[in-house]
């Protein structure tokens, strides 16, 4: 009796190993995708269940700790970018490529609005092989859902180092709200939005 209470309350005192995959479900990930200004990209995501936080920053190119200015001129290779962080428990990653979508518009080889240059390019930066086929899955899938001529330009590539914008920058809606909604609507960006979709999205 006593030798089974000791084998017991030591199997007791054993620790519980958690299956692989439930503790990778409560892991954050993280995506990445240029829109164009991300001033306009974070709302759309940060309105999200489940998405944990959404920073403005530069990803794409060579030139490292990149600034604003640096980028807006054209010459770092980078985009105007947003990384988000988020719980794949409460959000899929193919519901974020649809708002990624959604609120870009993807047959613009020349940038994104009234912004041009490859730094405001569209991209979906991917982490690892499953957002890979996730995301070139959905470019195809999404064609179908054009009501403009295409083709889609957006590029799907592996994510590199992404760096965080200036502090300003980050929720410049909340911010700014005024200059943030004069800056859209002068950019045109829902009105080409409603044309490329059938209707823009909420921000």
């Amino acid at each position: 009796m006593r030798t089974s209470l000791v084998l017991l309350t030591g199997l007791l005192l054993l620790p519980v190993a958690r299956p692989a995959a439930w503790a990778e479900e409560r892991t954050p990930a993280k995506a990445a995708f240029a829109g164009g200004c991300f001033w306009c990209m974070q709302p759309a995501f940060e309105a999200l269940d489940g998405v944990t936080s959404v920073t403005a920053g530069y990803t794409g190119g060579t030139k490292q700790n990149p600034t604003y200015e640096e980028v807006s001129e054209g010459g770092t290779g980078h985009a105007e970018s947003i990384e988000v962080v988020y719980d794949p428990t409460k959000i899929s990653y193919d519901k974020l490529l649809d708002v990624f979508w959604h609120n870009v518009d993807p047959t613009d080889a020349k940038g994104q609005f009234c912004d041009h240059g490859s730094q405001y390019r569209t991209a979906i930066f991917y982490h690892d092989d499953t957002q890979k086929r996730l995301a070139e899955a959905s470019k195809q899938a999404i064609a179908k859902s054009l009501k403009v001529p295409g083709p889609i330009v957006t590029e799907v590539v592996a994510a590199g180092q992404f760096w965080p914008a200036e502090e300003y920058h980050q929720d410049y809606y909340k911010k700014n709200p005024v200059r943030y909604r004069f800056y859209r609507y002068t950019c045109g960006r829902d009105k080409r939005l409603a044309e490329v979709w059938g209707s823009a999205p909420a921000h």
